[in-house]
């Protein structure tokens, strides 16, 4: 149910502003990566205005991504080393497989 209600109003109102922002923005706009001189062909793409928003969209998400991810590190380290300390530990409560005492070594008698 509230996948839903995320959908109907988050989604479909961004769905319906970027689908206008691309019909509205359709015309080529050049794009360069030399800043100083911008009549360079080699360095000049042009593309419709609403394509180099949605890869300027795209990139910005990667970069978030990866900066979240870098920055969660540790915690996720700390997760790792908090879980091998519950095995270790669940690993010595448990008895031993082999039918002995626990800690004495001496096989279990059955009377």
């Amino acid at each position: 149910m509230l996948n839903r209600v995320v959908l109907v109003v988050v989604v479909v109102p961004v769905a319906v502003v970027l689908i206008a922002l691309a019909v509205a923005n359709r015309t080529p706009a050049a794009f360069t990566l030399d800043p100083f001189n911008p009549g360079n062909g080699a360095l000049t793409v042009e593309l419709p205005l609403f394509v180099l928003l949605f890869v300027s969209l795209a990139i910005g998400l990667v970069l978030g991504s990866v900066a979240t991810w870098l920055r969660q590190g540790r915690y996720r380290r700390e997760a790792r080393e908090k879980r091998r300390e519950v095995q270790n530990l669940l690993q010595q409560t448990r008895p031993p497989a082999g039918g002995e005492d626990a800690g004495t070594g001496v096989p279990a008698t059955r009377g």
